[in-house]
């Protein structure tokens, strides 16, 4: 296969391969129930972070002078 060959290839079929991932994209992102997922995914981040006592933070005497 030549370079002409894979170009034109590539320029039919590869535009409409790119298509249907695009179009599967989105069905899969608007399919019925993605928001319960996409919400629970979304807290990961946030689910070992505990939150500092407030007194044992150790940036409230930064700045002040005595």
């Amino acid at each position: 296969m030549d370079y002409q060959s894979m170009r034109t290839f590539a320029d039919s079929w590869g535009l409409l391969f790119l298509f249907l991932v695009f179009v599967g994209v989105i069905i899969y992102t608007f399919r019925p129930g993605s928001r319960k997922e996409a919400d629970k995914i979304a807290e990961i981040p946030l689910k070992d972070d505990e939150s500092p006592d407030e007194n044992d933070r150790e940036d409230d005497d930064v700045g002040k002078t005595n």
